[in-house]
């Protein structure tokens, strides 16, 4: 069973009895009922009563609906509002755009505006290049969806897909003091967001790819790739493929095995599988095998095949193997899951070689609960942050765009991404590894630095 969640709290406003133990009678039935109390508040005191907001922890919104009817049951108790937190968070959106520059006096808006902008705009205009430091290109990201395959909820759309991307926004500025910008498109058509995004490149020092689904991301980013000046990063491929390698790296350091010897099964063949697929492969690994809703992928497969499959089926699986995921992952060091809830189970890790290596990333319900693996599998990941291992993308990102924007990198090389992860990975230092901490916390600030400077100084070498 789930246990309780941050992203399912809720403040019950609750009239209460003014007597001694009446609050811990409540505590009671929410504890009995499977939640988690927070914070306790005195809002007003009436006669006879005392009216508090009580912080809850539940595991979904069902939960917490049945917590709250628990409570209304109760005859010492009258519910007079609940409150959910998350939505809170979200009113009005959450982020906005704010001046560097005093606006005070004539003298400030002669400077920032006309006349006095007129001298910048010519000056770009006789040397386009000079963009990058007049303007706010140098520090700009655009995040740029068509909101078809949103993490966890699929084809959403553009408008239902905003909170998502003005988050992603929130973790530029938290982690890498980058201004990033969320770009909706009400179109799902491949030349048509290639088109807008070339006509917006202008105003932007990079474009981070977010929630397009496969197989149509794998060209967009390609053909943005080819046909801008500016670094493309499609976060759901590279961002998931740069942090489970970093995780991996110090995973095999804890129990002692070599990326060359692992057997590797992946469940997921979209962008995410694949691109992790690639990145483990670069990193050294020899016998990769992918496994989609038809089974494994493999050498003359022609059932549910696209060019991105195909590639893989021509460069994974070296013994060809077949069947179902259940049969692949036997006698696999390690698993990595980029699909679907309650894919494989106990018995499935159990089949696996000693010392296996779990990533669950699917969220927000993982291949395997931990919990049911716990004692046979050796290291758990999830993509979740109520476990340990968290596999985040904010641990890449930010940093990866710090580091070119920095550099005025044209591109993101697969030198840089591998640079990215082996900078994630170094932060924990070979003292501190254990089977429960083999990727840094998101909130490490170390992290972004790191990567920004790895990135660098990749690029740089490149030339």
């Amino acid at each position: 069973m789930r246990r309780p969640s941050a992203s399912f709290t809720f403040i019950i406003r609750a009239k209460l009895k003014s007597e001694v133990g009446i609050l811990g009678k409540v505590f009671s039935a929410i504890g009995e009922h499977g939640g988690d109390v927070g914070a306790v508040d005195i809002v007003d005191v009436e006669k006879g009563l005392v009216v508090r907001d009580i912080t809850v922890r539940a595991r979904d919104e069902k939960h917490g609906k049945e917590i709250v009817e628990a409570l209304t049951a109760l005859d010492y108790v009258e519910v007079v509002n609940v409150s959910d937190r998350t939505f809170l968070m979200h009113l009005g959106g959450k982020i906005e755009i704010r001046n560097k520059a005093p606006l005070k006096t004539r003298e400030d808006l002669s400077m920032a505006y006309t006349p006095g902008v007129a001298r910048i705009c010519m000056a770009i205009y006789e040397d386009k290049s000079k963009a990058y430091n007049l303007t706010i290109k140098k520090n700009s990201v655009a995040i740029v969806t068509d909101g078809t395959a949103v993490l966890g909820l699929g084809n959403i759309g553009p408008e239902a897909a905003m909170p998502v991307m003005e988050g992603k926004a929130m973790l530029f500025k938290e982690f890498a003091n980058i201004d990033a910008y969320p770009i909706c498109l009400n179109t799902t058509d491949v030349d048509e967001i290639v088109n807008v995004v070339k006509a917006i490149s202008p105003g932007f020092g990079g474009v981070n790819l977010e929630d397009i689904a496969a197989p149509r991301c794998f060209e967009i980013e390609q053909r943005l790739y080819e046909e801008l000046d500016i670094p493309v990063f499609h976060d759901d491929q590279h961002g998931t493929a740069i942090v489970a390698l970093a995780a991996l790296m110090n995973a095999l350091k804890v129990v002692g095995k070599k990326m060359e010897d692992l057997k590797v099964v992946i469940s997921g063949m979209g962008a995410a599988g694949i691109a992790c697929a690639k990145m483990i492969m670069a990193a050294g690994a020899r016998n990769v095998i992918g496994c989609d809703r038809t089974g494994a992928i493999y050498r003359g497969r022609e059932i549910g095949m696209n060019d991105q499959k195909q590639w893989f089926a021509e460069n994974s699986n070296p013994e060809n193997e077949m069947g179902s995921l259940k049969d692949a992952i036997r006698g696999a060091d390690f698993f990595l899951g980029v699909s679907a809830p309650g894919l494989i189970d106990r018995q499935d890790v159990e089949n696996m070689n000693s010392d296996a290596i779990v990533f669950a990333l699917a969220n927000p319900e993982p291949e395997v609960a931990p919990e049911d693996i716990e004692g046979v599998a050796r290291i758990v990941a999830t993509g979740r942050s109520d476990y340990i291992n968290q596999i985040n993308n904010v641990l890449c990102f930010p940093g990866i765009f710090r580091g070119v924007l920095d550099s005025k990198a044209h591109e993101i090389s697969a030198s840089m991404k591998l640079a990215a992860a082996q900078a994630i990975a170094s932060v924990i230092p070979e003292s501190e590894l254990s089977e429960e901490y083999v990727i840094p916390s998101v909130f490490n600030k170390e992290v972004a630095p790191a990567v920004a400077a790895a990135v660098a100084k990749a690029a740089r070498q490149e030339g």
